[in-house]
């Protein structure tokens, strides 16, 4: 049946017969219908202009798609993908269920005022939510894993968790969708692992599978038997990419033994500049290697006992070269710019060099004592933030206490670093109840103004102690009169990390304070929000755990 046009037309009564524009190509007609039939009229090569340009515009687009419909072929079917994995994980409770939808459904725009509001932030929520399914060890519905990648994709700080949490199903649907690769190339944690005690299935997933899988596959043996992952690291070690190397090499942190010295002083060599860094990091932790040895001796050619003086006191003489063995060791020559190269030398060897053999130097001497004695020369600072750096690396909680300090001292009078950043990696190396007992005493003693970056170190929920000590400085800024968004940051640490059993202790807080003298004008009403955001969340988290039970 032919077409049929609603307005005049330049073609004769049978279209698809003849048609003045009939050679014209589809490009062609594109091009005059986006410039303007005025500028671009459609003519046929050779063919007169028509008349009425739009109409015969419309009239051989009609034609085309006419011909082109006719002339369609079925399209040939591909083949219909492998079922996904069977997740053996249980399925979430109802309750949990609809509340992860809520969730993942939520996009709550600020008000035109900028205020936050009181309602709790549901989208800060789901890293918490997703956490607690995974401790639970449950598995996704298969009807939210979609927006659940898509949320992932948009936050990588979702990623490690909702991978997990949407485990072979989504590396399924992540394969055969390319909005979602990302899950395929970093986020382990979703990544099925075959039964490692198998090993033709071992070392055929190592040999063909995607990155993830190998990594995660690398992760699982490693816990199960170091030597084994070690040896498998080394089938394709020479053909692996500098930066899978690198992630691989970050595996072997798990179990790090002597056994593996040797294959990490191979690394050294590398060709890649991170790797080397790394494989010198990771041989840096073992007190018995040569390397640490190797570094050991050079720190302490530089380091030692001052004997000069009346009282203990330590001298520091830097290195006055970075020889061929330093760089090979893994001792970057060139500093930063701003820093000398002697005292950049120094740090390298410093952190390099295990945290015992300072002990030994300075007579058995405990670690807090060492960090007090007086360094000559004004090479105090230098020597310090290296044991920082030491600290950190050995994972060395004694050197970590020394040289934190006293929690209530202000930061000048602490042996060791004085910036927050530096502090919060060696809280890093204490145990969890530690750690929250030495920031609840820093808040108590110096307030909310440095502590943001000290609380993101902490286990949450926080302990009874921490949560009290951040509550009290956030109802003294309050009464103070202080401008509440100041302390934003902190609060919303608060609604993810305070325990929810709080919420009831809380509720006095969110009356409106009554105005003060030389106080921010509406300060209170901010504050009455803030708190009754607070208590809203934690309520809600209260609930959400109650659903994953």
């Amino acid at each position: 049946m032919p077409p049929t046009t609603t307005g005049p037309t330049t073609a004769s009564a049978h279209p698809l017969a003849s048609h003045p524009l009939d050679s014209l190509p589809w490009e062609e007609l594109v091009t005059s219908a986006l410039l303007g039939t005025d500028r671009r009229p459609p003519t046929a090569p050779g063919g007169p202009v028509p008349a009425d340009g739009p109409a015969a515009l419309l009239d051989a687009a009609a034609l085309h798609t006419v011909r082109r419909r006719a002339g369609l072929l079925p399209a040939v079917p591909g083949a219909r993908p492998a079922p996904a994995p069977h997740d053996p994980r249980p399925h979430l409770p109802e309750a949990a269920r609809h509340r992860l939808a809520q969730l993942l459904a939520d996009r709550a725009a600020p008000t035109a005022s900028g205020r936050r509001g009181a309602a709790p932030d549901l989208t800060e929520l789901i890293p918490q939510w997703l956490a607690t399914a995974n401790r639970r060890g449950f598995r996704a519905p298969a009807d939210l894993v979609p927006p659940l990648l898509d949320a992932a994709r948009a936050r990588t700080d979702l990623r490690p968790q909702a991978l997990t949490f949407a485990g072979p199903l989504g590396l399924w649907l992540a394969a055969l969708n390319p909005d979602w690769k990302f899950a395929l190339r970093g986020g382990a944690g979703g990544s099925p692992v075959p039964d490692t005690s198998d090993p033709a299935a071992v070392n055929r997933l190592w040999e063909e599978g995607l990155f993830a899988e190998r990594v995660a596959l690398l992760d699982s043996v490693r816990t199960r038997d170091p030597a084994a992952a070690l040896a498998l690291l080394t089938t394709t070690w020479s053909t692996e990419r500098a930066e899978d190397r690198l992630m691989f090499l970050d595996s072997l942190r798990n179990g790090l033994a002597e056994g593996d010295e040797e294959f990490l002083e191979q690394a050294l060599a590398d060709r890649s500049r991170n790797v080397r860094a790394t494989a010198a990091e990771l041989l840096s932790a073992l007190p018995s290697s040569a390397f640490a040895g190797r570094m050991a001796a050079r720190a302490t050619s530089c380091v030692n006992p001052d004997r000069t003086g009346a009282g203990a006191s330590i001298a520091v003489e830097a290195p006055h070269e970075c020889d061929a063995g330093m760089r090979r060791d893994g001792v970057v020559a060139d500093p930063p710019t701003g820093r000398g190269e002697r005292s950049w030398w120094l740090g390298q060897l410093v952190e390099a060099t295990p945290l015992g053999v300072w002990q030994e130097r300075f007579g058995g001497r405990p670690a807090a004592e060492i960090v007090a004695l007086p360094v000559a020369d004004d090479w105090a600072g230098e020597l310090h933030a290296a044991w920082c750096r030491a600290a950190v690396r050995q994972r060395h909680p004694e050197w970590a206490r020394a040289l934190l300090g006293a929690a209530s001292a202000p930061p000048a009078g602490t042996p060791g670093p004085t910036s927050i950043a530096e502090r919060s990696k060696l809280l890093a190396v204490l145990s969890e109840a530690e750690r929250a007992d030495w920031v609840a005493s820093f808040i108590a003693a110096h307030g909310l103004s440095e502590a943001f970056q000290l609380l993101g170190v902490c286990t949450v929920p926080w302990s009874g102690p921490l949560g009290r000590a951040v509550v009290d400085a956030l109802d003294i800024a309050r009464d103070g009169g202080s401008y509440p968004w100041s302390f934003s940051g902190v609060m919303g640490l608060a609604e993810r990390c305070l325990d929810p059993a709080e919420a009831d202790r809380l509720e006095v807080l969110t009356a409106t304070p009554d105005e003060q003298e030389g106080a921010s004008p509406g300060a209170g009403g901010y504050w009455s929000e803030a708190f009754q955001r607070l208590v809203s969340t934690l309520r809600l988290r209260a609930a959400m755990e109650a659903e994953l039970t």
